[in-house]
C-alpha cells in the first residue's frame, strides 16, 4: 500500500476510535481528509519519490454505541510527467444515530449523509516533495472547508526525512432545518512537524509534533448537559452546552519499526495529547505484521487509550448555569479504551494482469471496548436517582475493505 494511502487508513481508524459521536467524527474526518497530502512525514518510507499511479477503493463500517457509520471511499492518483502527481478523493459517510448522547438530550434517532470531495497535487524537486490541496465536506447542518500545504525533505543520504505541514479549516455549524444564514463559524489551524530517521537496515524511528488551534462554535448544537431539578431533587433537567470559544491542542507522537529476519515486522507507537481545556491523553500502540509466501500479509495490533476530563466537564451539574462553561459530552470525560485489530492482504504482482503493476485486496477490522469513569448511562433500565445511574460503557466494530490497483 502506498505510504500516503496507508496513513489515510490509519488516521481514519484512529479518528473513529476516539470520536464515536457523529458530530465529532464528521469534524475530525474533515480535517484529517484535508491533510492526506501532508502525511508523508508519518510514514516509515525514506527517499523522496512520488507514489505510483493508482486507484484505491475502500468501504468502511462503524457499528457501536448506538452509532452506525458506513460508506465508500475512492482515491485516484495520476502522475503528470516525472515530477508532478495529482490526487482526487471522494468519500461518503451514511450516519445513523441513536447514541446515549442523542437519547439523553431528548432527541430522536436521526439519519444523515456526509459527502467529502478533495483534490491535491504533489511536486517532486530533487529530494523534496511539496504538497498542496483542498477539501470540502458537506452535510445538511455542517459545511467544512480545509486547505493544506506541506513540504518533506530528505537529508544525509536519504537516512533522515524532515517534513512541515500547515492546514487551515473554516467551518459553518448549524442544525437541521436551520437557515444557512444563521449558521455559526468555527475556524481551525493545524501545524505539523515530523522527523523520520533510519537507524539501521532493520530499524527506523519517527517523531511527530502537532499543534492545533480552534476558534468559534466548538460545542455540538444538538448536545445538552444536565443539572438537578431545583423543584425535585429526584429528577434532572437539561440545557444546551456552552464551551469556550478557543482551544489549543498539542500532540507528540513517537514511533518505531523493526524488521525481523523472517519477513515480519513489529511497530510500536506512543502518543501524548494535551489541550487548553485541561484534557490529557495517552495512546499506546503495538502491531505485528507477517508476510506469508509471496502474496499474503497478516497483521495483528493492540491499542490502549486513556484520557482525563476537561476542566468544565461534569456528568451532573448542581443547577443551571452553575459555571461559565459547561459540557457533558462523554468525549470530554475521563475514560479509557482498548482496541484489538486484525488485517489480511493479498497482492497480485506485476505481469499477471495486463497494464497493472500491482493489485492488492485488504480486509481490516478493529474491536473497540470503552469504559467511562464519570459519564453515566441515563438510558439504563431501572429506577435511579440523578448521579446514581450505571457508568456508561460500549463496544464497537470498525471494518474496512479495500482494493488498490497501481498502473
Amino acid at each position: 500500500m502506498p505510504k500516503v494511502e496507508r496513513e489515510v487508513v490509519v488516521v481514519v481508524t484512529r479518528v473513529l476510535k476516539q470520536a464515536v459521536s457523529s458530530r465529532l467524527t464528521v469534524r475530525a474526518l474533515s480535517l484529517c481528509g484535508a491533510l492526506v497530502g501532508t502525511l508523508v512525514a508519518s510514514s516509515f518510507v525514506s527517499g523522496a519519490t512520488l507514489p505510483p499511479d493508482s486507484v484505491d477503493l475502500m468501504y468502511h463500517n462503524y457499528d457501536g454505541g448506538g452509532m452506525k457509520i458506513n460508506g465508500p471511499s475512492l482515491l485516484v492518483r495520476k502522475s503528470i510527467g516525472p515530477q508532478v502527481s495529482v490526487t482526487g478523493h471522494h468519500y461518503v459517510d451514511s450516519i445513523s444515530a441513536a447514541s446515549v448522547d442523542v437519547i439523553a438530550s431528548g432527541a430522536s434517532e436521526y439519519e444523515e449523509e456526509r459527502t467529502e470531495m478533495s483534490g491535491g497535487v504533489d511536486f517532486l524537486y530533487e529530494k523534496a516533495i511539496l504538497s498542496a490541496g483542498y477539501t470540502n465536506s458537506s452535510e445538511n447542518d455542517y459545511e467544512a472547508n480545509t486547505a493544506y500545504f506541506g513540504i518533506a525533505q530528505d537529508f544525509f543520504g536519504d537516512l533522515t526525512s524532515l517534513s512541515l505541514a500547515y492546514a487551515r479549516g473554516w467551518d459553518d455549524v448549524g442544525k437541521r432545518d436551520q437557515d444557512r444564514s444563521e449558521f455559526e463559524e468555527a475556524n481551525r489551524q493545524n501545524y505539523k512537524l515530523g522527523v523520520t530517521q533510519v537507524l539501521t537496515k532493520n530499524a527506523i524511528i519517527g517523531l511527530d509534533v502537532d499543534v492545533i488551534t480552534d476558534e468559534g462554535k466548538l460545542e455540538n448544537p444538538y448536545r445538552s448537559n444536565r443539572f438537578i431539578d431545583p423543584g425535585d431533587a429526584t429528577n434532572f433537567l437539561v440545557q444546551e452546552e456552552n464551551y469556550p470559544d478557543t482551544r489549543t491542542s498539542t500532540a507528540f507522537g513517537l514511533r518505531g519499526m523493526y524488521y525481523l529476519p523472517y519477513r515480519a515486522s513489529i511497530k510500536a507507537e506512543y502518543r501524548y495529547f494535551n489541550d487548553s481545556w485541561d484534557i490529557q491523553s495517552h495512546t499506546y500502540d503495538i502491531a505485528y505484521s507477517h508476510a506469508f509466501q509471496e502474496s499474503w500479509i497478516f497483521e495483528v495490533s493492540y491499542r490502549l487509550y486513556t484520557q482525563d476530563q476537561a476542566e468544565f466537564y461534569s456528568d451532573l451539574f448542581p443547577f443551571a448555569n452553575s459555571q461559565t462553561h459547561y459540557g457533558r459530552d462523554k468525549e470530554l470525560s475521563t475514560y479509557d479504551g482498548t482496541t484489538i485489530g486484525f488485517g489480511v492482504s493479498y497482492e497480485i504482482k506485476q505481469g499477471v494482469i495486463p497494464f497493472v503493476k500491482r493489485m492488492q485486496f485488504s480486509l481490516q477490522g478493529d474491536y473497540l471496548d470503552y469504559q467511562y469513569e464519570n459519564f453515566r448511562d441515563v438510558t439504563a433500565e431501572g429506577s435511579f436517582l440523578p448521579g446514581d445511574e450505571p457508568l456508561y460503557q460500549f463496544d464497537a466494530w470498525v471494518t474496512r475493505t479495500s482494493l488498490i490497483v497501481e498502473f
